[in-house]
């Protein structure tokens, strides 16, 4: 990813490191926890051996109660510390993964370096599944320690017993870590690979729903449809593979683990037999040989989750790292002001001049659908002001001077193709819960017949992306939402454009009746909404042409007639 050298993208690792930083009060009490767990659980082979040494040697009843007291807090403890550990740990992961995916929402949803390219269902894909497997870092580190921390006590109360013991499960964990951690590279490596297909395969979905309507128009469905299955087919190879070598991973791990095992045992047994170890001492060597196989275990996969985790890091951070495409101002806008445009050259606008006073209803009539599409782009600052020549000015001040919270704060641009949400109608006008103007907003768009059809009113459940509403209904929706958040200035962009001629005549009305004293701009062919404007802009060739009332427009200029006329 290129970057000026100015700003130095964070790696993966500092990612994780941020994650470990931030939680470290809920690791050292997860650590100590799952540590005591662990010795307890290694302790318990180590208490039986004692137990058979003394009854063999004793014969005391007092001694057996005591042992089995003793073995009963044993219990205890390594129930309530496995208990209490995970808790902790899993209620940081939990935290900690739900941070990471707001702070890849947030970045998301502003613009970011266009190298990058990452589309919508990738970043989707980033901010779910690499989130939470960068998350598990958090539990990684101190199973790892507790982990150690079993093996550690294993191995002395082995070389206690017999120093070679000791050595063999010393010697013997260092060789399985070893083995282990070339096979867990393999998996970081493949994991991103398959996090990266999983994600275009996202990505292209995302974009088959969004044009499934007008692919099925022209007949490309068939061919967009194969485009996705050879990405899909793509990403499942590679998920067989990452698979596989998981696959590989774990059989070798407890293959190398039931060997080091049987080991232990074997050599325990052969000095029982030449009389250098006691019974009681063999007895917890053998018990000791089958509790180690559930820590080292645990211990041989760590190296492997450390990796997977490395490896959504990285993922995350090109999302985190990425410069935005426009480095933004910190002047705030004043309240209310008008919305100048100065000598604006961009795509197909040509030195585009116009001017909305504060308070004022001007619509632009867009003789090609492109420059209306495109001035939208400029005024929604989906485009960098160094993209472009001139000057966008909100009252009086330059769009490049402002900071991207001001301008979303003060300026609203509406797109006709607006998203709509699943949740319920209310949720979707006022997504905040914070806006005073939606009885306002649901009658001006007319949206009140789509609240009488359901006994729910404005709680009716609204499916993913408004598919249980129809194309009218869900550019009321979006509308109502424009209104409702009463910005100081407002543009709308074709918002009747589905909307049948009475509907769209009395929405007209309503918009400049509640939007009366507000600076409104609406780029729109509809008839009903240029007769509402104080004036009408027509927009050719990328130039303003001629300015007028549209009642006058329609008496004087024949294009503009047949242009606007239905």
């Amino acid at each position: 990813m290129k970057t000026p050298d100015t700003q130095r993208p964070r790696p993966g690792s500092h990612i994780l490191r941020t994650a470990l930083r931030r939680n470290v009060g809920a690791m050292v009490w997860g650590t100590l926890l799952m540590g005591l767990y662990q010795a307890g659980e290694t302790a318990f082979p180590i208490a039986l051996g004692l137990i058979v040494e003394h009854a063999l040697r004793d014969r005391s009843v007092d001694a057996l109660v005591l042992s089995i007291a003793a073995l009963a807090v044993i219990i205890t403890t390594v129930s309530l510390s496995w208990r209490f550990g995970m808790r902790v740990l899993q209620k940081a992961n939990t935290t900690e993964a739900h941070r990471w995916r707001v702070r890849v929402a947030e970045c998301g949803l502003q613009p970011v370096a266009r190298d990058v390219d990452l589309k919508s269902g990738e970043v989707l894909t980033i901010a779910t599944e690499d989130a939470d497997q960068t998350a598990d870092i958090i539990e990684v580190v101190p199973l790892l320690v507790s982990s150690l921390v079993a093996v550690l006590v294993a191995a002395v109360a082995l070389g206690l017993a017999d120093i070679r013991l000791g050595l063999l499960v010393i010697v013997g964990t260092v060789a399985i870590l070893s083995i282990l951690s070339v096979l867990s590279k393999r998996i970081g490596a493949g994991t991103q690979e398959q996090q990266a297909r999983v994600a275009r395969a996202g990505a292209k979905v995302a974009d088959l729903i969004i044009g499934l309507r007008p692919l099925h128009g022209f007949g490309g469905n068939h061919a967009a449809f194969r485009s996705y299955r050879r990405v899909s087919t793509e990403a499942k190879q590679q998920a067989i593979t990452v698979a596989r070598v998981n696959g590989v991973y774990a059989g070798t791990a407890l293959a190398l683990n039931a060997v080091l095992a049987a080991a232990v045992t074997l050599t325990a047994g052969w000095l029982a037999f030449g009389g250098r170890i006691t019974i009681g001492e063999l007895v917890m060597a053998v018990g000791l040989a089958q509790f180690i196989m559930e820590p080292l275990k645990l211990f041989s996969e760590m190296p492997k989750y450390v990796m997977m985790a490395r490896a959504s890091a990285e993922r995350m951070a090109l999302v985190l790292t990425a410069p935005p495409v426009t480095t933004p101002g910190r002047q705030r806008p004043a309240p209310g002001g008008d919305l100048e445009v100065d000598c604006l050259r961009y795509g197909s606008l040509r030195k585009l001049r116009f001017r909305v006073a504060a308070g004022e209803f001007v619509a632009i009539a867009a003789y090609q659908p492109r420059t209306a599409s495109d001035l939208a782009s400029v005024l929604a600052v989906r485009v960098p002001p160094d993209a472009y020549e001139g000057v966008v000015r909100v009252s009086g001040q330059a769009l490049a001077d402002l900071s991207i919270e001001a301008v979303r704060g003060h300026l609203l641009v509406n797109p006709y193709d607006a998203e709509i949400f699943a949740g319920t109608l209310r949720t979707n006008i006022d997504p905040s819960g914070t806006s005073r103007m939606v009885p306002e907003a649901v009658e001006a768009s007319m949206l009140t017949d789509v609240v009488a059809l359901h006994r729910e009113g404005l709680d009716y459940a609204v499916r993913d992306r408004g598919s249980n509403l129809s194309g009218g209904q869900r550019q009321r929706l979006s509308l109502a939402r424009a209104l409702a958040a009463d910005a100081d200035v407002l543009v709308l962009h074709d918002p009747t454009t589905a909307v049948d001629a009475v509907t769209e005549q009395l929405i007209a009305r309503n918009v400049a009746k509640l939007r009366r004293g507000r600076t409104t701009l609406v780029i729109t062919s509809s008839p009903a909404l240029l007769d509402a404007a104080d004036r009408v802009l027509v927009l050719d060739d990328g130039v303003i042409t001629a300015e007028d009332t549209h009642r006058h427009l329609l008496a004087k200029d024949e294009t503009y007639c047949s242009a606007v006329a239905r």
